[in-house]
């Protein structure tokens, strides 16, 4: 929607705009997303392979201050998912940030917001078959199979059940969730346990001596916790999906607040709590990318089958990744369809009340990354994940800019806030604006792949200029017809 419509939509009465949807992406979706779905997707959101898989290696480079950069990052992260919350009980929308995008920042910012997401899942997309395509050759049934495909049949069994409903997909994404946390609580206990005993692991007593005797809580230095945040940052990817789940469930107002406030102590107990013990129990140096952090504690100690059960958690974890990016994207797209910067096809609705044309398109995508792993299998994870965090980081910048005009055009009278609010403003988004674009300009100190995937940010850009371009004319006669609509 133009400005111009936009300021005509904002004169007209309330009860006009409860009953014609503010963004034309949102009509159509069944509500069937229940509280219980969309606080567990809360909570998927803040788990995942970042942590299952990725805490090993940044435990290896960075030592326990990775704690420290979990906690930093975390509270970032609170903020812009914080943010979004309350643009939400504002105005709920399956379009989510690039609904509110387009209307505070105009149609370009829409379109940018969207297809960075769009960039972002997609390419994790590609990771999370890899992931899932890596993980299941753990086992010795599956070795001998080609691992794209199993990237491919992973990628065929997340989509169908995509494409069947929005309700089955937040069935599946609950019990997804109850996986990952039941897992991370068991392991908490087993290491406090281990703690409280002083039982020996791996021939070492845990306890503070394990940091202190190891080179302290810095034991390389600064840098190496300055490098690992943008690998936090992608660890906490798919907290804004709060934000596009909301659209289908009943009462926002109620679930929202709920699920974006319980976000904070989840982060500081599953995620800084995870890695203070892990530092408590193992020196960093014992940890590696190769293997789950938890699996090389448990085979320490020589608890049985220790790999296979984790090994499952994280072939989860990529699974849950995987169902939520086709998910978003679905949606995204739909909502940029329906305003004419993304292809016709990806507004369409199957009976189910599901975006089947946007699925589609990032399962297109998702199928490019099923040739990279059979072209480069062993560098197709490292490749994607690098370019979906350039996604992530201008997706929350994105949401902050808007959350900033939000708040200016609430103080100007022309829109009212909720009670639910984000505190701080402007400053609070100023400065995670800043941390983040930080957090971007750090990946240059690391040569082999930071400053690689630093030097594709305007090839990105120049992409976009030519898209936008493109369809132009397209948005700007979309909107001509929707003022028509409203004037009438």
């Amino acid at each position: 929607m133009s400005k111009d419509a936009v300021n005509t939509a904002a004169a007209t009465p309330r009860t006009d705009a409860a009953q014609v949807p503010a963004d034309a992406g949102d009509a159509g979706y069944s509500k069937d997303l229940k509280p219980r779905h969309v606080n567990m997707i809360a909570i998927g959101g803040a788990i995942g392979t970042g942590l299952f898989l990725g805490a090993g290696g940044r435990l290896h480079n960075a030592g326990p201050a990775l704690a420290i950069a979990y906690l930093v990052c975390g509270i970032f992260a609170f903020f812009v998912v914080k943010a979004l919350g309350e643009l939400v009980l504002y105005r709920p929308s399956s379009g989510s940030f690039v609904s509110y995008a387009r209307e505070f920042l105009g149609e370009k910012g829409a379109y940018v917001a969207g297809w960075m997401y769009f960039l972002n899942w997609s390419t994790t997309g590609i990771a999370d078959i890899t992931a899932i395509a890596l993980y299941t050759h753990y086992w010795s049934l599956f070795t001998d199979i080609p691992q794209w495909v199993l990237a491919l049949v992973a990628l065929a069994v997340v989509l169908a059940v995509n494409l069947i409903s929005v309700k089955i997909f937040g069935e599946m994404e609950f019990w997804f969730s109850i996986i990952k946390v039941a897992t991370l609580v068991g392991f908490m206990l087993i290491g406090i346990f281990l703690l409280a005993t002083q039982h020996k692991v791996g021939g070492q007593t845990p306890g503070m001596s394990v940091i202190t005797e190891n080179g302290g809580v810095f034991p390389h230095g600064m840098m190496p916790v300055v490098l690992v945040m943008q690998g936090v940052i992608f660890a906490y990817a798919a907290l804004e999906l709060v934000g596009v789940a909301a659209g289908e469930t009943a009462e926002p107002e109620k679930v929202v607040p709920r699920a974006v406030n319980s976000i904070m102590w989840r982060v500081g107990l599953f995620y800084v709590g995870s890695v203070v013990l892990l530092a408590l129990l193992l020196p960093g140096s014992v940890y590696s990318a190769d293997q789950s952090p938890f699996v090389t504690v448990l085979s320490k100690i020589g608890i049985p089958a220790a790999g296979d059960v984790m090994n499952l958690v994280v072939l989860t974890a990529a699974m849950s990744s995987l169902n939520s990016g086709l998910y978003s994207t679905g949606r995204i797209l739909r909502s940029m369809a329906m305003a004419g910067s993304a292809p016709k096809f990806t507004a369409r609705m199957n009976r189910s009340q599901v975006p089947y044309g946007g699925i589609l398109l990032t399962c297109a995508v998702c199928v490019l990354g099923v040739g990279l792993n059979y072209l480069v299998p062993a560098q197709a994870f490292e490749i994607v994940l690098n370019v979906a965090s350039l996604g992530i980081i201008s997706t929350w910048v994105i949401i902050m800019i808007c959350h900033l005009v939000f708040v200016r055009r609430a103080k100007a009278g022309l829109v009212d806030r909720p009670s639910f609010r984000l505190p701080g403003s402007p400053v609070t988004e100023i400065t995670t604006i800043v941390f983040l674009l930080a957090c971007l300009g750090m990946m240059w100190n690391d040569p082999e792949v930071g400053r690689k995937t630093l030097l594709l940010v305007p090839l990105i850009a120049a992409m976009l200029v030519a898209g936008w371009f493109g369809i132009r004319r397209r948005v700007s006669a979309t909107a001509d017809q929707e003022l028509s609509q409203l004037t009438k």
